[in-house]
C-alpha cells in the first residue's frame, strides 16, 4: 500500500481544522467586540463610516458622524472600533528656548530667469536634430 496518498489526506485534512479553526476564533473575536460596545466608542463601519456610538438597541446602533447627524446601523455592520490619535507631547519646549540662531542670512532668489545664462546655440542646435 502506497502511503504517500494517506500521508496527503492527513496533512490536507489537518490544514483545513487549522484554517477553520483561525476563522473561528477571528469569528468569536468580532462577536465579542460588537456585544462589548458601549455609548461613547468610536467605530468605522465596513462601509468605512466612522461615527461615535450613541445609542444601542438589541442588534441597532445609533452612530453619530458628524454633530447632529445620526444614522442607524445593524450591530453585524460595525467593523472595527476606532482609537482616537494619540497626541505626541511636547518634550523638546524647553530645548527650543535655548536654541541658538547661526545665520540669519538673506538669500537672493531671482523671480524670472533672465538672470540665468543663456543656453550655447550649439546645444539648442542638436536637440533639434536629434528629433
Amino acid at each position: 500500500m502506497d502511503y504517500s496518498f494517506v500521508i496527503l489526506l492527513v496533512v490536507a485534512f489537518g490544514g483545513l481544522l487549522f484554517m477553520s479553526n483561525r476563522s473561528r476564533k477571528q469569528q468569536r473575536e468580532a462577536q465579542d467586540f460588537r456585544a462589548n460596545l458601549v455609548i461613547g466608542d468610536e467605530v468605522m463601519t465596513g462601509s468605512g463610516l466612522f461615527g461615535t456610538v450613541t445609542a444601542i438597541e438589541d442588534d441597532v446602533i445609533t452612530l453619530e458622524s458628524t454633530p447632529g447627524t445620526r444614522t442607524r446601523w445593524l450591530r453585524a455592520a460595525i467593523a472595527r472600533k476606532v482609537e482616537p490619535p494619540v497626541v505626541a507631547e511636547d518634550v523638546d519646549d524647553e530645548a527650543d528656548d535655548d536654541a541658538v540662531v547661526v545665520d540669519d542670512a538673506v538669500v537672493d532668489v531671482p523671480d524670472d530667469l533672465s538672470s540665468l545664462p543663456p543656453e550655447p546655440p550649439s546645444a539648442r542646435e542638436g536637440d533639434r536634430d536629434s528629433k
